[in-house]
């Protein structure tokens, strides 16, 4: 999943407007900390967030004022790949299944959602789903088996609907999905000729409550994947109108507890309550504030100020406050009680473009393998607490089968110049050679490519840094392999967490070669290994866990092996929530705070 992106944006007043967690207009406390915030650090503490719950709470009402340094990649449950995104998408759309929201190794595993039941099957390959009595939309019509059908057909068109997983076309494909993973033998609702629109021949909906699934292979993970966002339900007469289809984004349609009241791209969201959603059809959103205003704020000091000062109830983005404020929090025992530093659930790391000379070399890979000063990387992010620990490999804690290993060592992560020369001069580069570096136009990512800039400069590699604004960083500007080609861009600075923690959901899309797509495609280092793909496809097939786990690690040695992929660090954040943010925990699969469980004191 392409998870975590930096801190840019537009600016804007609107999270100062609407009264709070934290009193709104009055701003309760100060960064210094008065007597609300020792309250509330009489009974919350230090990484509380992490271990558990801060700060439990029934009550109902009040605001709760989010922030984040950009807005989300989309906000149609089809087309969003960044987490915070897909965290977000669980106030107002329901999927069929869902990520377990609770703390620790819990929090990996998926529950029912609008399912009653999590999806039976016998051969991996036929998935049966019985949807909960009493769901509605927003305006009360009743959610069916049509609707969520007709959501999974949304991903078929990719010329409309793009940019976010694509595993149901892979798996629901009447025929193999074509070279560019897209369907020819189904192209999506809006090609449809069907009277409804509701054409896939391998999806049954043998009556409003009930859907069926028949993959084209077997996928022992296809629980997982109806718990991404693109299975939440989508009304087809609205989605065929002028406010559907590649504008469906702009004003979604409601299936969980909160709608759209405004939106103004770019700048600020406004969720006020859903009517017609009820609790008794939902079996974990309580719903408690009765406001939820979501704002985005280009200026890094600003938002950090707002929450320590609690004008701000949390960053969604979760990547975490600036290495200067980080300086405030930690001495301060008052601040630092309402502080959590969870893992992020996501590896950052370089993609090497294999189609950009010279990258089309593996000695030239294996070079910036151990060029690379790893230590100045996590400096630049903000040390082990903001940036987090070294990686040697792609996996992470966060994914059922991490083993460490080291196949490139080096000296305590800052590099080993000696054989970075040495393979350097077997790929025909004896004194380095010049290349482009992606990264995003914020001031962290600024600082992580000017880290590998000084880094590889050590061995004559000189890098030449693009930068993109984060919301379009992915889908638009790393995700078409023909622009990269052409702008000779050879490397990319990526952060990425698991789709879902399982072998198949974390390396699926980075790696598979039989993925790699013309827009929007996640494989930025156009790696087609056949024993990679060959190891994913076992994956896909095996029900034990234990089978299931080595094999994660096998892809893991295999992908480290080809050199296509530098792992750098094992994301952290430092993050801190106001005082009136109540049930505040950490989702280990998403990486961030729980935000569908929040409320306000």
């Amino acid at each position: 999943m392409r998870r975590h992106v930096g801190r840019t944006g537009l600016a804007t007043g609107l999270a100062l407007i609407a009264m709070g967690c934290s009193g709104g207009g009055h701003h309760a406390t100060t960064a210094s900390g008065a007597a609300s915030a020792s309250r509330a650090a009489r009974v919350i503490g230090f990484n509380a967030g992490v271990a558990g719950v801060r700060n439990p709470s029934a009550r109902r009402g009040g605001t709760l004022r989010l922030i984040a340094d950009g807005d989300c990649d989309s906000w149609d449950p089809a087309r969003t790949y960044v987490g915070y995104c897909w965290n977000m998408q669980r106030l107002f759309s329901r999927a069929l299944m869902a990520r377990n929201p609770a703390p620790g190794p819990a929090g990996l595993d998926v529950v029912p959602d609008l399912a009653q039941a999590p999806g039976s099957s016998t051969d991996g390959k036929t998935w049966t789903y019985h949807l909960r009595p009493g769901l509605m939309f927003q305006d009360g019509t009743p959610i069916t088996s049509h609707e969520v059908k007709y959501a999974v057909e949304r991903t078929f068109a990719q010329d409309v609907i793009n940019g976010g997983p694509t595993y149901v076309v892979t798996y629901l494909c009447p025929t193999a999905p074509n070279a560019s993973g897209g369907c020819d033998s189904y192209t999506g609702p809006y090609r449809d000729r069907s009277p409804d629109h509701l054409g896939l021949s391998t999806i049954d909906t043998p009556n409003e409550t009930t859907i069926v699934f028949h993959l084209n292979a077997p996928l022992s993970d296809w629980n997982y994947v109806m718990a991404l966002p693109g299975s939440a339900p989508v009304p087809i007469a609205y989605d065929l109108s002028k406010h559907g289809g590649a504008h469906y984004a702009e004003r979604p349609f409601s299936s969980g507890p909160y709608e759209f009241a405004s939106y103004v791209p770019g700048k600020s969201l406004k969720l006020v309550r859903n009517p017609h959603w009820s609790e008794q059809t939902d079996p974990f959103r309580k719903a408690l504030p009765d406001t939820i205003v979501f704002t985005v704020d280009a200026n890094d000091s600003d938002i950090d100020n707002r929450l320590l000062g609690n004008v701000a109830d949390m960053d969604v983005a979760g990547l975490g406050v600036q290495l200067s404020t980080q300086a405030r929090i930690l001495p301060d025992p008052t601040l630092k009680a309402r502080a959590d530093n969870p893992p992020l659930g996501a590896t950052w790391f370089i993609a090497l473009e294999t189609h950009v000379k010279p990258f089309d070399n593996i000695d030239c890979r294996i070079a910036v393998q151990y060029a690379i000063s790893k230590r100045d990387f996590q400096v630049a992010s903000g040390g082990p607490i903001g940036g987090g620990n070294l990686a040697t490999s792609l996996l992470n804690p966060a994914v059922k089968g991490f083993e460490p290993f080291d196949i490139y060592p080096d000296d305590a992560g800052k590099g080993d110049l000696a054989k970075a020369r040495t393979a350097l001069a077997r790929c025909g580069h004896p004194h380095g050679f010049a290349a482009h570096l992606a990264t995003f136009n914020t001031t962290k990512g600024r600082a992580q490519a000017e880290s590998v800039q000084a880094s590889l400069r050590r061995v004559g590699i000189s890098v030449t840094i693009d930068a993109s604004d984060p919301s379009s960083y992915f889908s638009q500007f790393i995700g078409a392999p023909a622009v990269n080609r052409a702008m000779h861009r050879g490397m990319m600075i990526m952060a990425w967490g698991a789709d879902w923690p399982t072998a198949y959901g974390f390396f699926s899309p980075l790696v598979d070669g039989r993925k790699i797509l013309a827009q929007g495609n996640a494989n930025t280092s156009e790696l087609d290994d056949p024993k990679v793909d060959a190891l994913l496809d076992q994956a896909t097939e095996t029900l034990d866990p234990n089978t299931a786990a080595k094999i994660s690690n096998d892809v893991d040695r295999q992908v480290m092996t080809d050199a296509t992929l530098v792992p750098v660090m094992i994301g952290k954040a430092l993050v801190i929530t106001s005082t009136g943010a109540t049930n505040v925990s950490v989702l280990d699969s998403l990486g961030g705070y729980d935000i569908q469980a929040l409320g306000c004191a």
